[in-house]
């Protein structure tokens, strides 16, 4: 039986997922790469091979119930388990108040950023349970800090944190860790200056483009690293907190573990 850890990472063609995929290839993990798209995934794929992993690409929209299940589905045909699980894709969109936003939008950031990570901790939960795996919810000090403009980004963090404290309530018998990835140059970065001078008060889109000006963005390795440790790694009393990327107790070991770079 194979012993390396099987991993699903979503959102993971670019940004913070590839990125932490991409630690787990240099951890010798199977590592199953899903996103809306295939574009980035067979580049990520090819990494995470470089680094001694394995790759599974599987496309899949994570706000559909029926992708979700048939990713699930060709991981366990394929390898008969499941180890870890990191719900890392979201969307910031819409990015306008509550007034004037378009309701669909909302729902659809809600889909992607809580339900997708419901259905995915469902389909799994049976194997994990199973292998005492851990499950990653990828949240934001936006659960805790309201951003004018972003109310379904806020919104939906702020329930998938507290979601991954019930879930830890419930499953006993694997580790279950919400995890604050501090502000990370990614595309969404990207959106918000793109997006932010239309929707977003002078001052709040000001400290949003001064915060790239000042090179004050984590590279997406940095906590990327962190959250590949915990999802292969963890150990069982951390379940349901909420943790930060750069607390000690986890970048210290996730450094020791895997070096400062995986290029």
């Amino acid at each position: 039986m194979d012993q390396r850890k099987i991993a699903v990472v979503t959102g993971a063609s670019g940004g913070l997922g590839a990125a932490i995929a991409c630690w787990m290839g240099k951890d010798s993990a199977i590592v199953v790469l899903v996103a809306r798209s295939r574009y980035g995934l067979d580049d990520v794929a090819h990494h995470v091979e470089q680094l001694g992993g394995t790759a599974l690409v599987k496309t899949a929209d994570v706000s559909k119930p029926i992708a979700c299940q048939q990713v699930v589905d060709r991981v366990l045909y394929q390898y008969k388990r499941i180890d870890a699980l990191v719900n890392n894709a979201g969307v910031i969109s819409p990015l306008t108040d509550i007034a004037h936003v378009d309701i669909d939008q909302w729902r659809y950031a809600l889909e992607v950023n809580l339900f997708g990570p419901f259905y995915l901790t469902r389909l799994t939960l049976p194997s994990l349970i199973i292998t005492h795996g851990r499950i990653i919810n990828v949240s934001s000090g936006a659960a805790y800090t309201p951003i004018p403009s972003a109310s379904a980004y806020c919104a939906s963090k702020a329930a998938l944190t507290h979601f991954n404290r019930v879930l830890a309530e419930e499953e006993p018998n694997i580790t279950a860790i919400s995890v604050r990835p501090g502000v990370v140059d990614t595309p969404m970065q990207a959106q918000i200056r793109h997006e932010g001078s239309e929707t977003m008060n002078a001052t709040q889109y000001a400290y949003y483009t001064d915060l790239k000006a000042r090179n004050q963005l984590e590279p997406p390795e940095i906590p990327a690293r962190s959250i590949a440790w915990l999802a292969l790694h963890a150990p069982h009393d951390m379940s349901g907190e909420f943790r930060n990327y750069n607390d000690p107790d986890i970048a210290g070991p996730a450094l020791s573990l895997y070096g400062s770079t995986f290029k």
